[in-house]
């Protein structure tokens, strides 16, 4: 059996409504293999609605998904690190093992790739720690592996390194580059420009549910930005819902 792509992942005039409230209106893009693509915009802008969508987690109200012209919408080589990552009541290793069975690895290699994973993510010295002990940034590299576990092909983060110290955030952002260079397809959520700019090689600019400008990660941060990017980049756009 050929293995499942993910990609492109794309969307076709996909609309998300809750009640009067129309958090994602018409929206269509195209997700390919490559650089990290983003997904900017100030708060309320549907940014997190989008990626439940991609992840298959919420249906949309119209329109269409398809992942590598697949419509259903199981999570096969899909993976998801929210914002705010639940941590098992397991130590680290207990964790990415769990994480490892879900993904129907065979027991007889789950040591083996277990290691590759806590090396990957700089938590070799951690593994028998309580992972609900762990800092912000820790418990992020721990959700980081247990979604690696799953071999995605594509893996979306909401807010990756939202609430966390510089030094933390340069390890997040290390792992996901890394992730990204070995193949893996990064469909972001950032609410931290700067970020965006060291990660990405694309932008999807939301405002109010809208898809106002796609664009080069270059092409955005320049004068050649649409007037309405130009203006959130300079900190005037605020849109709350």
């Amino acid at each position: 059996m050929a293995p499942i792509d993910n990609l492109p992942l794309v969307l076709s005039g996909v609309s998300y409504r809750v009640g009067d409230l129309t958090l994602l209106d018409e929206v269509s893009l195209t997700i390919k293999a490559g650089a990290p693509t983003a997904i900017l915009g100030p708060n309320g802008a549907g940014k997190s609605s989008l990626l439940n969508i991609a992840m298959g987690l919420m249906q949309p109200t119209s329109g269409a998904i398809s992942w590598g012209g697949r419509s259903d919408p199981a999570p096969l080589r899909r993976a998801m690190v929210f914002q705010s990552p639940v941590m098992l009541r397991r130590s680290v290793r207990g964790n990415i093992l769990f994480a490892l069975e879900q993904a129907g690895v065979a027991r007889a290699e789950r040591e083996t790739r277990l290691q590759g994973l806590l090396a990957r993510v700089g938590l070799v010295g951690l593994a028998d720690r309580p992972a609900r002990r762990l800092s912000g940034g820790e418990r992020k590299r721990v959700a980081l592996a247990r979604a690696l576990a799953r071999d995605p092909d594509l893996l979306l983060l909401d807010e990756p390194t939202a609430d966390l110290d510089p030094a933390a955030t340069r390890a997040l952002e290390e792992i996901i580059a890394g992730a990204a260079a070995s193949g893996v397809k990064i469909l972001m959520v950032s609410h931290d420009a700067a970020q965006v700019r060291r990660l990405a090689g694309e932008v999807h600019f939301l405002v109010k549910g809208r898809l106002y400008e796609s664009a080069p990660t270059a092409k955005f941060f320049s004068d050649k930005a649409s007037p309405l990017a130009q203006s959130f980049l300079r900190g005037d756009l605020i849109t709350e819902t």
